[in-house]
């Protein structure tokens, strides 16, 4: 992407989605003026309104017009999520502004600094958001571009405008992961997603293998997966917990549980070159299971670049978590309550074995919201196994976001799906106004300690705060 030197305006199509919000803000702090659509308000628009952006979610060329801006000095920032037939969207095509892809605008900004990228199938979000706490907190410092609300900063931008680095969540999904310059990288895992993009695994893990040429320094990679000979980078592996048979250069030791925190060591190979082999009593300040795997993996690339191992034991300690991501939401003797994004079937995996380790004597209840039609299609088998685990299981209507139906795709074919793999699994399809109700009558029934989570990476989490405050009152 080459921009115009003369850009004063920036127009945002489909500003609510978290990374084009974080781009916003970005732009916005450096002083250009914001614009933007999107179908509905919601808490984050409104945040980025109360910052200043104007924005409209009538799908009318009269508000854009009325704005006063013009070609030839604004840039127009454009979702796929975001269809063709958008009418603000043909209105500023035909009118001549320049339109680039979100993954463009961002690939600009990491050719300006040393980008920390974090790649993966899955667990880039909190990985890169306990990334950017370490370094931001240390003497690096560190500006980031997180693909969820930080707990910590309360935002999904943070800003350091005296560091050289930035950490940046890479996402695969129409390659937009191509467009950046990695100084470094972490790469969670390479299991199969986005096959509308991608076709087939085959496609996908070509899909990485490209981007992994694009790193210049090292690659931080989930033992267990693969990546061409001959890159530029230095190749290093990570576990989470140590594992026999596996011979990774990062990983974790020792740990133990104690009054509900998780403490660990962090371990290193002799080969990573590291003046140190380990770092003892680290305290995970989100306790759960898989941030063990995700803290491995931030340390590793923080612990490259030579932070100190004081200031890294520190920040995992106070690293507070990202919304959405494992929010443990209400916990009393009777109902436990958590919210999760995870929307694959190996997401939703961690997160449920996550939770038995926690509140393994408690009844588990998962309201689960399936996200597009053609991963519900693709992963269908995967979704009933793990799924059928849950000792309750809700299911709300698919979320579409930018698919059409595909027919036989349903949550209802997903529910008969999860009976097939456990005949006495006890699951239902709810739409998503009668969610509150039909969990509130029958938690009302139940006589056990209960654990609900709800997951998906739709519109479930407008759901989150009037469950918690109905759940607080039983």
């Amino acid at each position: 992407m080459q921009p115009k030197k003369d850009i004063q305006s920036l127009f945002f199509l489909g500003i609510g989605g978290i990374g084009m919000s974080a781009i916003a803000r970005y732009f916005q702090r450096r002083g250009e003026r914001v614009l933007g659509y999107d179908r509905t308000s919601s808490p984050l628009t409104k945040e980025l309104e109360r910052e200043g952006i104007g924005i409209t979610y009538t799908d009318s060329p009269a508000w854009v017009e009325a704005q006063g801006i013009s070609p030839c000095d604004t840039l127009v920032v454009r979702t796929p999520a975001v269809p063709e037939s958008n009418a603000i969207y043909t209105y500023l095509r035909a009118q001549g502004y320049d339109i680039v892809k979100r993954s463009e605008v961002l690939g600009l900004i990491t050719h300006q600094k040393k980008a920390l990228c974090v790649a993966g199938t899955h667990g880039k979000t909190t990985t890169s958001a306990i990334l950017a706490h370490i370094m931001h907190e240390s003497k690096q410092g560190a500006s980031a571009f997180l693909g969820g609300i930080s707990n910590n900063y309360q935002s999904n931008l943070i800003v350091d405008k005296d560091s050289d680095y930035v950490v940046v969540e890479a996402d695969e999904f129409d390659r937009s992961f191509h467009h950046l310059k990695p100084h470094s990288s972490i790469i969670t895992s390479i299991e199969p997603d986005h096959l509308d993009i991608y076709g087939d695994a085959k496609g996908y893990q070509e899909g990485f293998d490209r981007y992994a040429e694009l790193v210049e320094n090292f690659i931080v990679l989930k033992a267990g997966f693969h990546l061409p000979n001959h890159l530029k980078a230095n190749v290093f592996t990570y576990t989470g917990p140590k594992e026999t048979g596996i011979d990774a250069d990062f990983y974790a030791d020792n740990i133990r549980i104690e009054d509900g925190e998780i403490l660990f060591d962090f371990c290193v190979s002799e080969r990573a070159g590291l003046p140190f082999r380990s770092i003892q009593d680290v305290r995970l300040g989100v306790p759960v299971w898989i941030n063990i795997e995700n803290s491995v993996a931030a340390m590793a690339i923080a612990a490259l670049y030579r932070t100190d191992t004081g200031q890294i034991r520190d920040n995992i300690k106070s690293y507070k978590g990202v919304w959405r991501r494992f929010n443990v939401h209400l916990r009393t003797p009777k109902i436990a309550y958590i919210d999760d994004y995870a929307h694959h079937p190996t997401e939703l995996d961690a997160a449920i074995q996550s939770v038995r380790k926690v509140y393994g004597s408690r009844s588990l209840w998962a309201v689960f919201q399936p996200h597009l039609y053609t991963r519900t299609r693709d992963f269908m088998d995967g979704f009933a196994d793990v799924l059928s685990k849950t000792d309750k299981l809700i299911l709300l209507p698919i979320y579409p976001a930018r698919e059409g139906p595909i027919e036989g795709i349903t949550s209802e074919t997903l529910a008969q799906k999860v009976k097939e793999h456990n005949p006495n699994a006890d699951v239902t399809v709810v739409e998503k106004d009668a969610l509150i109700e039909h969990i509130q009558k029958h938690i009302n029934k139940s006589q056990n300690p209960i654990a609900i989570m709800t997951l998906g990476a739709g519109d479930i989490d407008r759901l989150v705060n009037p469950l918690k405050e109905t759940l607080s009152q039983l």
